[in-house]
C-alpha cells in the first residue's frame, strides 16, 4: 500500500550525496517517530566495490532487506546507467511503466508514513530504456522531491538545469557537504533562494524538519 506521503530524492549528478541524504533523513523521520519504508527502483554499482550498494545502505536504515528496497532482478552490477547496465550483461533493460508499477505494487500491506524512493545518477540519468529520473517523478506524483546537489563551484547551474527538468512537481534543494564558511557555500544557498526562489537546506536536520512540517501540513 502506497505510504501516506511519498518523497523522492534526486541529484543533480552522480556523486552528489544523495544515498547518503536518504539514508540520514530516514533515521532522523525515524526518531521522530515516523514510519519509514526506502525504495531504489533500480540500481547499477561496481561489484568490485567493497561497500554496500545503495539499497543495502537504504535496507539498514529502514530496517527492510534490500531486495525489498530494490527488486532483485533491478540490481545490475556493471558501473553504468542501468539501462546500459542491463545492455552490457546481456539483460533486458527496464522499462518506465513497468519500475512505476514495481514500485507501486512493492510498498507492502502495512503503509508506511513515509516512503523515501531514491533515484540514480542525475535528474536527466537514464533510469530505463523510455525514461529518467524527471519521468519517474512524474509517473509516481510525489509529495515532495528533494533535489540534492553538491554546495561548490557550479551548483546554481547545475540546480536550475535539474529543478527545470522537475517543473510542476514541489521541490526542497539539499545543498550537501554545506560548510557555513566557506563563502562560496553561503553566496550559492543565498542566490538560490533569493534569486531563484528555491527552498534550500544546507544540513540533514533541516531537510528533516522541511519534511517534518510537509508531514503536519
Amino acid at each position: 500500500m502506497r505510504p501516506e506521503r511519498v518523497v523522492v530524492v534526486a541529484g543533480t549528478g552522480t556523486e552528489v550525496g544523495k544515498t547518503w541524504v536518504a539514508d540520514h533523513l530516514a533515521r532522523c523521520l525515524l526518531t521522530a517517530g515516523h514510519a519509514v519504508s526506502a525504495r531504489k527502483p533500480v540500481q547499477s554499482f561496481d561489484p568490485a566495490d567493497a561497500g554496500p550498494t545503495d539499497a543495502e545502505i537504504l535496507g539498514a536504515a529502514t530496517g527492510e532487506s534490500p531486495h525489498d528496497v530494490c527488486p532483485a532482478a533491478r540490481w545490475y552490477p556493471w558501473p553504468m546507467a542501468p539501462p546500459m547496465a542491463a545492455a552490457a550483461l546481456g539483460s533486458v533493460a527496464p522499462i518506465m511503466a513497468d519500475l512505476v508499477a514495481e514500485l507501486d505494487a512493492g510498498w507492502g500491506a502495512e503503509p508506511a508514513r513515509v516512503g523515501l524512493v531514491e533515484t540514480a545518477g542525475g535528474v536527466r540519468s537514464p533510469l530505463a530504456m523510455d525514461g529518467d529520473s524527471a519521468a519517474l517523478v512524474a509517473g509516481i506524483g510525489p509529495d515532495l522531491v528533494v533535489l540534492v546537489a553538491d554546495a561548490g563551484l557550479g551548483a546554481i547551474n547545475a540546480v536550475r538545469l535539474a529543478a527545470g527538468a522537475l517543473a510542476g512537481s514541489r521541490v526542497i534543494v539539499h545543498l550537501n557537504r554545506h560548510r557555513s564558511e566557506v563563502d562560496l557555500h553561503r553566496r550559492n544557498a543565498l542566490w538560490l533562494r533569493e534569486v531563484d526562489a528555491l527552498s534550500v537546506t544546507t544540513t540533514v536536520d533541516g531537510l528533516a524538519g522541511a519534511v517534518l512540517a510537509l508531514l503536519a501540513g
